[in-house]
């Protein structure tokens, strides 16, 4: 992990549990930027056997240790629904349990001069909570810190094949020069998004974010903040929904929006702005044959095949411009799908079986041998499950 100082003053989320208290045991531990409530990280991770304020213990002083490590010098605040250790922590009640005594030494050891422990009900500690029962049921473990999380996962992917395979992957980077990696994400919600209607390109409606679209950007932008000095480049379609998302993830990276009009959505013609079942009712046959065939289009609208032909294009341009670097491209539904299938050598017509949420991230690389390698797909930012549906 990389020491931050930019962060004057930080918030600690902190639980643990015990499932037989004592019985199995883990703690979850959140840190965020209190000025702009962005996470900066978090930690859920098993103790063994313990009881369930030996976990709580646990989940403070793993919180502690990411503030001295990622925002050291920064005012502390503690936020805990253990009122055992917020009294204990902030000097109000005696501390007589031998194995309490221990951790609340180094919790004390850890924690900087002034911080605070505030009570928090339950429900308001959630976030930690979740992070505890993840770790107990085997979904994760240890630290992930935000932005840095993001290179892990695409450096995983290599790490996880075999070693024959690592050195081809590795390879590849080799007299061609290192690749063109580029960070795909589809732009934030929109009303038609959350009401589930046709929303194509430049010919639509053209609807823009609404305020949770927005919201899921700005968590993108902080996920992707700590790597903006690998981002030679921001790109965006020109549609408004994309270009207001474009603008926020531009403005956390520091760089400027670039437009490339190969990577607008699908225009859906006489469809747009029309619900899934509405299509249904109102073009059934024209519906059941666009469902059926890559190359048939809705009335004054474009096939699948004929998107991924300018899909395809505004690629080939983006990787002559910004060749063996790193570019975020903000775009839509079927042009990521179609960027997925192309890198995988998947038919076009895997986009139907494809999923993929809102401001979420896909990253694709591409070699100078025109070989590609999909690194992550449809992955969002720490605390963003509420995004999905």
């Amino acid at each position: 992990m990389t020491d931050r100082s930019d962060h004057r003053r930080v918030i600690i989320e902190a639980d643990g549990g015990s499932r037989g208290n004592p019985g199995p045991a883990a703690y979850g531990a959140v840190l965020f930027d209190a000025e702009t409530g962005a996470v900066l990280a978090e930690d859920g991770s098993t103790i063994g056997v313990a009881s369930n304020n030996v976990a709580e213990y646990s989940g403070l002083i793993a919180g502690l240790r990411l503030a001295a490590e990622l925002a050291p010098g920064a005012d502390v605040e503690v936020r805990m629904d253990s009122k055992l250790v917020v009294e204990q922590m902030s000097g109000n009640w005696k501390i007589k349990h031998p194995s309490m005594k221990p951790l609340a030494a180094e919790a004390s050891r850890l924690a900087p001069p002034g911080t605070s422990y505030t009570w928090v009900p339950r429900e308001q500690n959630k976030h930690a909570d979740r992070l505890a029962n993840e770790a107990l049921d085997g979904k994760r473990d240890g630290v992930t810190v935000a932005g840095e999380s993001l290179i892990e996962e695409i450096e995983e992917q290599v790490v996880a094949q075999p070693p024959s395979m690592q050195t081809q992957m590795r390879g590849w980077s080799g007299p061609g020069g290192p690749p063109t990696t580029v960070v795909l994400v589809r732009h934030g919600v929109t009303p038609h998004t959350l009401e589930k209607r046709f929303s194509g390109g430049l010919a639509s409606s053209n609807p823009g974010l609404s305020d949770e679209g927005r919201a899921q950007i700005r968590a993108v932008a902080d996920w992707l903040g700590p790597l903006a000095d690998r981002v030679d480049a921001v790109v965006a379609s020109p549609v408004r929904r994309t270009l207001e998302s474009a603008e926020i993830l531009a403005e956390a990276l520091g760089r400027r929006v670039e437009v490339e009009p190969g990577f607008a959505e699908m225009e859906f013609g006489v469809w747009d702005g029309l619900t899934f079942a509405e299509v249904g009712e109102r073009y059934p046959a024209e519906m059941q044959a666009w469902l059926g065939s890559t190359d048939v289009a809705p009335e004054g609208g474009e096939s699948f095949r004929t998107v991924q032909a300018r899909v395809l294009d505004g690629l080939a341009r983006l990787r002559e411009q910004h060749a063996g670097t790193t570019v975020v491209v903000v775009s839509h539904v079927t042009p990521i799908k179609v960027l997925v299938a192309n890198a995988v050598d998947a038919p076009l017509d895997a986009v139907f079986r494809m999923e993929l949420t809102p401001a979420s991230v896909t990253v694709l690389s591409y070699y100078a041998d025109d070989r590609a390698s999909m690194r992550l797909y449809n992955a969002l930012p720490p605390g963003s499950a509420s995004f999905l549906g």
